[in-house]
Protein backbone atom coordinates (compact mmCIF):
# COMPACT_ATOMS: atom_id res chain seq x y z
CA UNK A 1 0.00 0.00 0.00
CA UNK A 2 1.20 3.57 -0.99
CA UNK A 3 2.31 5.30 1.88
CA UNK A 4 0.39 8.65 3.06
CA UNK A 5 4.01 10.71 2.57
CA UNK A 6 3.98 8.55 -0.32
CA UNK A 7 1.13 9.95 -1.48
CA UNK A 8 2.00 13.35 -0.54
CA UNK A 9 5.02 13.77 -2.94
CA UNK A 10 2.74 12.61 -5.83
CA UNK A 11 1.23 15.28 -5.24
CA UNK A 12 4.19 17.98 -4.81
CA UNK A 13 4.82 17.16 -7.92
CA UNK A 14 1.61 17.25 -9.67
CA UNK A 15 1.44 20.98 -8.81
CA UNK A 16 4.78 21.22 -9.55
CA UNK A 17 4.61 20.19 -12.71
CA UNK A 18 0.92 22.43 -13.70
CA UNK A 19 3.51 25.45 -12.06
CA UNK A 20 5.92 24.96 -14.11
CA UNK A 21 4.61 24.41 -17.53
CA UNK A 22 2.53 27.83 -16.96
CA UNK A 23 5.53 29.80 -15.09
CA UNK A 24 7.52 30.08 -18.20
CA UNK A 25 4.10 31.36 -20.51
CA UNK A 26 3.61 34.18 -18.06
CA UNK A 27 3.82 37.84 -19.18
CA UNK A 28 4.82 41.05 -17.22
CA UNK A 29 0.71 42.05 -17.42
CA UNK A 30 0.07 38.41 -15.80
CA UNK A 31 2.61 38.27 -13.21
CA UNK A 32 1.84 41.30 -11.95
CA UNK A 33 -1.70 40.34 -11.92
CA UNK A 34 -3.30 40.14 -8.61
CA UNK A 35 -3.47 36.64 -7.75
CA UNK A 36 -6.15 34.41 -5.75
CA UNK A 37 -4.39 36.04 -2.42
CA UNK A 38 -6.06 39.20 -1.95
CA UNK A 39 -2.39 40.97 -0.68
CA UNK A 40 -0.22 39.60 -3.50
CA UNK A 41 0.30 39.85 -7.49
CA UNK A 42 0.69 36.35 -9.51
CA UNK A 43 4.51 36.86 -9.26
CA UNK A 44 4.13 37.49 -5.33
CA UNK A 45 2.49 34.47 -4.95
CA UNK A 46 5.19 32.60 -7.30
CA UNK A 47 7.85 34.05 -5.07
CA UNK A 48 6.38 32.63 -1.59
CA UNK A 49 6.06 29.13 -2.69
CA UNK A 50 9.93 29.72 -4.19
CA UNK A 51 11.04 30.75 -0.95
CA UNK A 52 8.96 28.41 0.70
CA UNK A 53 10.65 25.37 -1.29
CA UNK A 54 14.18 26.62 -0.10
CA UNK A 55 13.21 27.23 3.90
CA UNK A 56 11.62 23.77 3.69
CA UNK A 57 13.92 21.52 1.89
CA UNK A 58 16.78 22.62 4.23
CA UNK A 59 15.74 20.59 7.52
CA UNK A 60 14.50 17.69 5.26
CA UNK A 61 18.19 17.83 3.50
CA UNK A 62 20.06 17.83 6.99
CA UNK A 63 17.92 14.94 8.20
CA UNK A 64 18.55 12.86 5.34
CA UNK A 65 21.89 13.28 5.73
CA UNK A 66 22.73 15.85 3.05
CA UNK A 67 25.44 18.96 3.74
CA UNK A 68 23.41 21.37 3.91
CA UNK A 69 24.58 25.33 3.41
CA UNK A 70 21.93 26.99 5.64
CA UNK A 71 19.90 30.38 5.21
CA UNK A 72 18.45 32.12 7.47
CA UNK A 73 14.78 32.63 6.54
CA UNK A 74 15.13 36.46 6.86
CA UNK A 75 17.82 36.17 4.23
CA UNK A 76 16.14 34.04 1.79
CA UNK A 77 13.03 36.46 1.86
CA UNK A 78 14.60 39.45 1.43
CA UNK A 79 16.53 37.94 -1.77
CA UNK A 80 13.28 36.83 -3.15
CA UNK A 81 11.89 40.50 -2.05
CA UNK A 82 14.23 41.87 -4.30
CA UNK A 83 13.76 39.90 -7.44
CA UNK A 84 11.66 41.11 -10.27
CA UNK A 85 8.06 39.15 -11.45
CA UNK A 86 10.17 37.17 -13.86
CA UNK A 87 12.66 36.19 -12.00
CA UNK A 88 10.54 34.86 -8.97
CA UNK A 89 8.96 32.90 -11.49
CA UNK A 90 11.48 31.54 -13.34
CA UNK A 91 13.31 30.83 -8.97
CA UNK A 92 10.03 29.13 -8.48
CA UNK A 93 10.32 26.75 -11.20
CA UNK A 94 13.96 26.10 -9.76
CA UNK A 95 13.91 26.00 -5.79
CA UNK A 96 10.78 23.78 -5.91
CA UNK A 97 12.76 21.16 -8.29
CA UNK A 98 14.96 21.13 -6.32
CA UNK A 99 12.77 20.42 -3.38
CA UNK A 100 10.99 17.15 -4.93
CA UNK A 101 14.68 16.22 -6.12
CA UNK A 102 15.02 16.19 -2.42
CA UNK A 103 11.72 14.23 -0.81
CA UNK A 104 11.60 11.94 -4.05
CA UNK A 105 14.78 10.58 -3.00
CA UNK A 106 13.85 9.77 0.31
CA UNK A 107 13.94 5.56 1.04
CA UNK A 108 10.98 3.85 2.06
CA UNK A 109 12.84 3.74 5.68
CA UNK A 110 13.50 7.78 5.88
CA UNK A 111 9.72 8.47 4.78
CA UNK A 112 8.70 6.10 7.37
CA UNK A 113 11.25 7.20 10.35
CA UNK A 114 12.47 10.91 9.58
CA UNK A 115 11.93 13.46 12.10
CA UNK A 116 12.04 17.22 10.77
CA UNK A 117 13.00 20.05 12.70
CA UNK A 118 10.85 23.01 11.01
CA UNK A 119 12.34 25.36 13.87
CA UNK A 120 8.84 26.74 14.79
CA UNK A 121 7.29 23.96 16.14
CA UNK A 122 8.11 22.88 19.60
CA UNK A 123 9.54 19.39 18.94
CA UNK A 124 10.28 17.79 15.04
CA UNK A 125 7.86 16.35 13.48
CA UNK A 126 7.38 13.43 11.48
CA UNK A 127 8.52 13.99 7.56
CA UNK A 128 4.98 13.49 6.65
CA UNK A 129 3.55 15.79 8.63
CA UNK A 130 6.55 18.22 7.47
CA UNK A 131 5.18 16.91 3.51
CA UNK A 132 1.63 17.53 4.32
CA UNK A 133 1.58 21.07 5.82
CA UNK A 134 4.39 21.80 2.41
CA UNK A 135 1.05 20.51 -0.09
CA UNK A 136 -1.15 22.66 1.77
CA UNK A 137 0.85 25.54 1.05
CA UNK A 138 1.66 24.59 -2.40
CA UNK A 139 -2.04 23.26 -3.43
CA UNK A 140 -3.86 26.20 -2.32
CA UNK A 141 -1.16 29.13 -3.58
CA UNK A 142 -0.77 27.18 -6.66
CA UNK A 143 -4.45 28.27 -7.07
CA UNK A 144 -3.76 31.80 -5.90
CA UNK A 145 -1.27 31.23 -8.81
CA UNK A 146 -3.25 29.68 -11.50
CA UNK A 147 -6.55 31.46 -10.86
CA UNK A 148 -5.20 35.21 -11.48
CA UNK A 149 -4.44 33.79 -14.66
CA UNK A 150 -8.12 31.64 -15.29
CA UNK A 151 -10.56 32.60 -13.16
CA UNK A 152 -12.36 28.94 -13.53
CA UNK A 153 -9.26 27.29 -11.69
CA UNK A 154 -9.64 24.99 -9.41
CA UNK A 155 -7.38 23.29 -6.31
CA UNK A 156 -5.57 20.01 -8.05
CA UNK A 157 -8.92 17.48 -7.23
CA UNK A 158 -6.28 15.19 -6.06
CA UNK A 159 -4.70 16.98 -3.75
CA UNK A 160 -7.90 18.43 -2.50
CA UNK A 161 -9.09 14.67 -1.66
CA UNK A 162 -5.98 14.12 -0.08
CA UNK A 163 -5.77 16.97 2.15
CA UNK A 164 -8.99 16.42 3.05
CA UNK A 165 -7.71 13.22 4.71
CA UNK A 166 -4.61 14.74 6.11
CA UNK A 167 -6.62 17.69 7.88
CA UNK A 168 -8.06 14.61 9.51
CA UNK A 169 -4.89 13.26 10.33
CA UNK A 170 -1.40 14.56 10.37
CA UNK A 171 -2.73 18.32 9.86
CA UNK A 172 -5.49 18.09 11.99
CA UNK A 173 -2.84 20.55 14.23
CA UNK A 174 -3.49 23.49 11.47
CA UNK A 175 -6.71 24.12 12.53
CA UNK A 176 -6.13 24.96 15.86
CA UNK A 177 -4.03 27.93 14.45
CA UNK A 178 -6.31 28.93 11.42
CA UNK A 179 -9.92 28.11 12.59
CA UNK A 180 -11.95 30.82 14.88
CA UNK A 181 -14.42 28.18 16.15
CA UNK A 182 -15.62 30.83 18.67
CA UNK A 183 -17.55 32.38 15.79
CA UNK A 184 -19.67 29.66 15.08
CA UNK A 185 -22.94 31.03 17.26
CA UNK A 186 -23.83 27.01 18.34
CA UNK A 187 -22.97 23.94 17.25
CA UNK A 188 -22.11 22.39 14.25
CA UNK A 189 -21.43 19.05 12.11
CA UNK A 190 -20.80 19.70 8.44
CA UNK A 191 -21.43 16.68 6.38
CA UNK A 192 -18.82 17.03 3.54
CA UNK A 193 -17.62 14.93 0.99
CA UNK A 194 -16.25 12.03 2.22
CA UNK A 195 -16.80 12.89 5.77
CA UNK A 196 -17.18 16.03 8.00
CA UNK A 197 -16.22 18.89 9.82
CA UNK A 198 -17.59 19.63 13.43
CA UNK A 199 -17.41 22.89 15.20
CA UNK A 200 -17.68 22.77 18.84
CA UNK A 201 -15.35 24.58 20.95
CA UNK A 202 -12.56 23.18 18.43
CA UNK A 203 -12.68 22.42 14.84
CA UNK A 204 -12.16 19.00 13.52
CA UNK A 205 -12.30 16.98 10.43
CA UNK A 206 -13.21 13.58 10.23
CA UNK A 207 -13.70 10.72 7.53
CA UNK A 208 -17.56 10.55 8.96
CA UNK A 209 -19.89 12.43 10.79
CA UNK A 210 -22.79 11.00 12.77
CA UNK A 211 -26.68 12.94 12.76
CA UNK A 212 -25.26 16.28 10.73
CA UNK A 213 -26.48 19.35 11.19
CA UNK A 214 -25.52 21.15 7.91
CA UNK A 215 -24.50 19.54 4.58
CA UNK A 216 -22.06 21.27 2.33
CA UNK A 217 -23.08 21.47 -1.39
CA UNK A 218 -19.87 20.93 -2.79
CA UNK A 219 -16.45 19.51 -4.14
CA UNK A 220 -13.10 18.62 -1.99
CA UNK A 221 -11.48 21.15 -3.56
CA UNK A 222 -14.23 23.11 -2.40
CA UNK A 223 -13.94 22.16 1.19
CA UNK A 224 -10.04 22.80 1.25
CA UNK A 225 -10.47 26.72 -0.14
CA UNK A 226 -13.23 26.72 2.25
CA UNK A 227 -10.80 25.74 4.55
CA UNK A 228 -7.63 28.24 3.57
CA UNK A 229 -10.56 31.12 3.42
CA UNK A 230 -10.47 30.55 -0.55
CA UNK A 231 -14.16 30.33 -0.88
CA UNK A 232 -15.45 33.82 -1.26
CA UNK A 233 -16.92 35.51 -4.39
CA UNK A 234 -17.18 35.17 -7.57
CA UNK A 235 -15.01 31.72 -6.92
CA UNK A 236 -17.98 30.17 -5.08
CA UNK A 237 -20.64 29.28 -7.56
CA UNK A 238 -22.04 25.67 -7.26
CA UNK A 239 -21.44 25.79 -3.82
CA UNK A 240 -24.32 25.76 -1.66
CA UNK A 241 -25.12 24.68 2.86
CA UNK A 242 -27.92 23.71 4.19
CA UNK A 243 -29.12 23.55 7.81
CA UNK A 244 -28.00 25.47 10.80
CA UNK A 245 -25.04 27.06 9.49
CA UNK A 246 -24.81 29.06 6.65
CA UNK A 247 -21.88 30.25 4.30
CA UNK A 248 -20.97 33.43 5.18
CA UNK A 249 -21.16 31.77 9.17
CA UNK A 250 -18.40 29.52 7.89
CA UNK A 251 -16.16 31.57 6.42
CA UNK A 252 -16.14 33.69 9.74
CA UNK A 253 -14.81 30.27 11.26
CA UNK A 254 -12.17 29.92 8.41
CA UNK A 255 -11.13 33.32 7.48
CA UNK A 256 -7.80 32.13 5.50
CA UNK A 257 -4.28 32.46 5.47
Amino acid sequence: MTSLASRTIAALRANHDTLAALAPTLTEAQLTAPSGASEWTVAQALSHLGSGAEITRQPIATAAGESVDVEDNQTIWARWDGSTPSEQASGFVEKDAAYLATVEALTPEQLEDLQIDLGFLPQPVPVEVALAMRLNEVANHAWDVRVGVDPAATVDADSAELLVELFAGPLAFLLGFSAKPDRAEQEVRLAIPGGGISITDAVTVSGEVSDPTATFGGTPEAVVRLLSGRLRAPYDAGVSVTGNVTLDDLRRVFPGY
